[in-house]
C-alpha cells in the first residue's frame, strides 16, 4: 500500500488528523526507563488515536548507537496500518541523496520523510522515485527564523514576485509526477498555511507548530484541512510525549492525545 493510501485508511479508521511525534529526550522522561521502553509505552496508550506517528531522526542520533537501535525497533513496534514519517530533512546530491534514501526506506521502512528543496530536484530525486513513499518538502516552516529566507520575495525584474515558500511549493507541485510528494507548512503561520492550501487544495500537508510551538487549533483546521480530511497530518510531540514526567506519563499521554485528537475534530 503507497504512503497516501495508508494515511487516509488511518485517518478514516481513528477519525483522526493527529500525528505524535516521538522525539525522546532523556531528560524529561521518567527516572530509569528506556526509549524503546518510552516510545513502546506512548504507542501503546496513542495507536488509536492517530494518523501517523513522526520520529525526528536527530533526538535518536544523539544517543549513538543505542539510539538508532532504539530508532529501528520503534519503527518495527508501530502497527502496520499506520504511517510512519521520520522527521529528517535531507537534501544532498549524487551517491549521497542516493544512500539516505536507501538507510530510511529500504533499510529502517519508514513510509514519509521530510526533505530540503535547497539544493533542487536532483537532490530529491532519489526519494521522489520510491513511489509508494511519501516525501515532505520543507515549505513554510513553523520556527521564528523561517522568515530570514522563506519570506524574500524572488523574481527577475518585471515578473510578478512571489516569497521563496511560495515558489517551493510550486515547484513540488510541478515535480509530483508520482502524486506522492507533500510540503512542510507551520501551524505557527496561518495565513501561509491558508495561501498554500488554497492554492495546493489536494496536495499532503505536515502542519508542526500546534501547542509547545504556539499554534492554534482552530486557525489550523480552518485553514490548513483538505476537503476529504484525508492529507492533513497535525503534529505534536512534547504537549503529548511529557503530558506526565512520572510513571504514569503513558496514560497522560493517552489523555493528552485524545483531548487534541478530539479538539481538531470539533473543528471540522
Amino acid at each position: 500500500m503507497d504512503f497516501i493510501s495508508k494515511l487516509a485508511k488511518a485517518s478514516q479508521k481513528n477519525r483522526s488528523l493527529l500525528c505524535v511525534g516521538l522525539d525522546p529526550e532523556p531528560a524529561l522522561m521518567p527516572e530509569k526507563t528506556g526509549v524503546f521502553e518510552f516510545n513502546k509505552a506512548i504507542i501503546d496508550a496513542t495507536a488509536d488515536l492517530v494518523c501517523a506517528y513522526k520520529p525526528n531522526i536527530a533526538f535518536y542520533e544523539a544517543m549513538g548507537n543505542e539510539g538508532l537501535e532504539a530508532l529501528k525497533k520503534t519503527r518495527d513496534y508501530i502497527p502496520k496500518d499506520i504511517p510512519v514519517i521520520i522527521d529528517a530533512k535531507r537534501g544532498d546530491i549524487g551517491n549521497t541523496v542516493k544512500a539516505y534514501a536507501r538507510s530510511l526506506f529500504d533499510y529502517y521502512k519508514f513510509d514519509a520523510m521530510t526533505a530540503s528543496p535547497y539544493l533542487g530536484y536532483d537532490s530529491l530525486e532519489p526519494f521522489i522515485e520510491y513511489r509508494d513513499r511519501g516525501v515532505f518538502i520543507l515549505c513554510r516552516t513553523s520556527n521564528k527564523g523561517a522568515a530570514d529566507f522563506q519570506s524574500l520575495y524572488v523574481g527577475k525584474e518585471g515578473d510578478v514576485k512571489k516569497m521563496l515558500f511560495e515558489v517551493v511549493a510550486e515547484k513540488v507541485d510541478g515535480w509530483n509526477k508520482h502524486g506522492n510528494l507533500g510540503l512542510v507548512v507551520g501551524a505557527t503561520y496561518p495565513e501561509e498555511l491558508k495561501l498554500i492550501r488554497e492554492r495546493y487544495p489536494q496536495m499532503p500537508l505536515l502542519i508542526p507548530g500546534v501547542g509547545a510551538q504556539g499554534g492554534g487549533i482552530e486557525q489550523t483546521v480552518k485553514y490548513g484541512v483538505d476537503r476529504e480530511k484525508t492529507k492533513t497530518i497535525i503534529n505534536s510531540s512534547r504537549q503529548i510525549l511529557y503530558a506526565s514526567r512520572g510513571r504514569d506519563f503513558a496514560e497522560a499521554a493517552g489523555k493528552a492525545a485524545r483531548e487534541l485528537r478530539d479538539s481538531i475534530n470539533k473543528y471540522l
